[in-house]
């Protein structure tokens, strides 16, 4: 399984961004690729082309995931709720891919920035969620261990790993 963190340039460098946490926590278990409106990443084309393949995203036409689900890899894009929505909107391959959704067991944590949307979660918390439905609870319990620590001290929480 891997996870494909599709991140808007503008989170790269921000140092609340859960999505680097979760690739230097999950290593080789994640690609973050730098999303570009004009320019699909080639080799994230080639990894949709070969199936198996799905994108979290809460459309109309989600079906919600469960344990016992035929994808391998997941697509998460990385970016405020505005961000996602502008990639989302703005990349058809996206669009035609199979959607999932997530029923998160308790709201979201994350603190570190304002005007949250309610009942969203950060990367992170998508992250643990898929690995905690999909069968990886020891790496969903690795992740959610090295985000707590991120909530208190994010600086502190990247440099450990």
């Amino acid at each position: 399984m891997k996870i494909f963190l599709l991140t808007h340039q503008r989170e790269i460098n921000k140092k609340t961004n859960t999505g680097s946490l979760t690739a230097n926590v999950l290593a080789e278990k994640t690609e973050v690729i730098v999303w570009q409106r004009t320019v699909p990443d080639p080799g994230l084309l080639e990894t949709i082309k070969s199936g198996s393949i799905a994108l979290l995203y809460p459309c109309d036409d989600s079906q919600l995931l469960s344990g016992a689900c035929d994808y391998k890899n997941f697509i998460v894009i990385d970016g405020t709720w505005q961000e996602a929505r502008k990639i989302y909107n703005k990349s058809p391959y996206l669009q035609a891919l199979p959607s999932v959704k997530i029923t998160p067991a308790t709201p979201s944590k994350f603190n570190l920035r304002r005007n949250q949307k309610p009942g969203g979660l950060c990367t992170a918390e998508c992250v643990i969620e898929i690995m905690r439905t999909v069968g990886y609870s020891e790496l969903a319990a690795e992740l959610q261990s090295s985000f707590d620590a991120f909530l208190v001290d994010p600086s502190r929480s990247l440099d450990e790993h």
